[in-house]
């Protein structure tokens, strides 16, 4: 689980990076050439696609501004203990962090990165703000009125199948998650090894995660209308049961112990019919050396429940500078940002396989959408994405654990929906 990051000088950090830190870095910014003063930024990178792809940019990266770029490439787990280690013993050992957007609220309220509004604003023709979809501006990285990341690789929550299987069952793209349902179990043949649907049922973040999308799309919500925890309501009490219901008609076995990793490496070995993921994955299915699937698929929007307006999910990863770090590497990392979020950036990260989208323009971009046809999928989520299904507030990681353990309890046939939502309500009313 994230690690919460220590908050007890958050109240005065809030104050110097509003006030007198980002002043000073906007004054060695304006000193600076064109090309940042030459030196080495530590860069800390979750392993996601878009991390190889940086190192792999590095070059381009100093040649455009001056600035040599170290990545540090970890697993979630490894990523938090670093970085919460890093921010909370004020070492300044990352100059640039990527930040998951569901800890936005964790961020804005710690203090522990710069808000970079007033950088922002200073640049904002050069960043060319209109390009970027709105809804990915805020998701990854606004709170309030702070912006403790930039965008910089965002994700739409798609459903990908197989498109022989279906065609070989007289069967079409789902439009509801009901279809969905009846589908992955019409096509699963245990006899075969041929699994319909596959989803994240590990304990701990990755599950919580996975259910949180499905409750979304079928009505439920972390949230209710007073900000205030409603776990056990009945529309998530009977999302949950849909979701014990599809792994346990359509999931290969041992899928509850599946996180993001597993679940991906079902759908690329052909295991499994369908899967709702995130976007991010969709470029390895085309990709002969990763895949069993090539030219067997299609991604399509997530379908939503019966009767139930869509509700695509957005996610992804914002780029934050590390309070603790000196003015003068606090600009060069600033200047490293502005590349990597740049048309140009966007676009050499996509051909190099980084899987995230910010720009229209680079969803929108001939060459990329021959490469990656789905790409107009993405554009769609993102033109009526909702970044806050799961709840961007500092309590989220918690809140996270708590469904991390209850969903995975009912999976493994532990807890009925109801008594787990019930138990986990009760532990999220204590953190509020």
């Amino acid at each position: 689980m994230p690690q919460t990051l220590s908050t007890s000088k958050g109240t005065h950090r809030r104050g110097l990076m509003r006030g007198s830190a980002c002043a000073a870095v906007l004054t060695v910014l304006s000193a600076l050439p064109a090309s940042a003063t030459e030196m080495t930024l530590n860069l800390a990178s979750m392993n996601d696609p878009f991390g190889a792809a940086m190192a792999k940019l590095a070059p381009t990266i100093k040649d455009k501004t001056g600035v040599d770029i170290k990545v540090d490439i970890m697993n979630y787990g490894e990523l938090m203990t670093k970085t919460t280690a890093d921010f909370v013993g004020d070492t300044g050992g990352y100059d640039i962090v990527t930040m998951d957007n569901v800890l936005t609220g964790q961020y804005a309220t710690s203090g522990q990165v710069i808000d970079l509004k007033q950088l922002i604003e200073k640049d904002k023709d050069e960043l060319d703000l209109d390009d970027i979809y709105p809804a990915v501006m805020n998701s990854l990285g606004g709170y309030g009125d702070m912006q403790v990341a930039f965008p910089f690789s965002g994700y739409a929550n798609v459903l990908v199948y197989r498109t022989d299987i279906f065609k070989d069952a007289g069967l079409e793209a789902p439009k509801t998650m009901q279809e969905l349902m009846a589908d992955a179990i019409k096509v699963t043949d245990r006899d075969k090894s041929q699994y319909g649907w596959v989803a994240n049922g590990q304990k701990g973040p990755a599950v919580a995660q996975d259910w949180m999308q499905y409750n979304a799309q079928l009505g439920g919500s972390i949230l209710g209308e007073d900000g205030m925890p409603a776990i056990n309501s009945d529309a998530n009490v009977a999302s949950l049961a849909v979701y014990k219901e599809f792994f346990d008609k359509a999931a290969p076995p041992g899928a509850v112990d599946y996180d993001w990793g597993g679940r991906e490496e079902s759908f690329r070995q052909g295991i499994s019919a369908t899967m709702q993921t995130w976007s991010v994955g969709a470029a390895a299915y085309g990709n002969p050396e990763q895949s069993k699937v090539v030219g067997k698929f299609a991604v399509v929007l997530a379908p939503p429940g019966e009767g139930l307006a869509p509700k695509y999910g957005i996610g992804g990863w914002g780029l934050s500078i590390n309070k603790d770090i000196s003015d003068d590497r606090q600009a060069a990392a600033w200047s490293v940002i502005k590349y990597l979020v740049s048309k140009e950036g966007q676009k050499e990260l996509a051909l190099l396989g980084a899987g995230g989208y910010i720009r229209k323009s680079t969803l929108a971009d001939p060459e990329l959408l021959e490469k990656y046809p789905f790409q107009p999928v993405i554009a769609e989520s993102f033109e009526h994405g909702d970044g806050d299904y799961r709840p961007r507030i500092p309590e989220y990681p918690e809140i996270q654990d708590i469904l991390g353990t209850a969903v995975n309890a009912v999976l493994a046939g532990n807890a009925d929906p109801k008594a787990a939502l019930d138990d986990a309500q009760a532990k999220a009313e204590e953190l509020f």
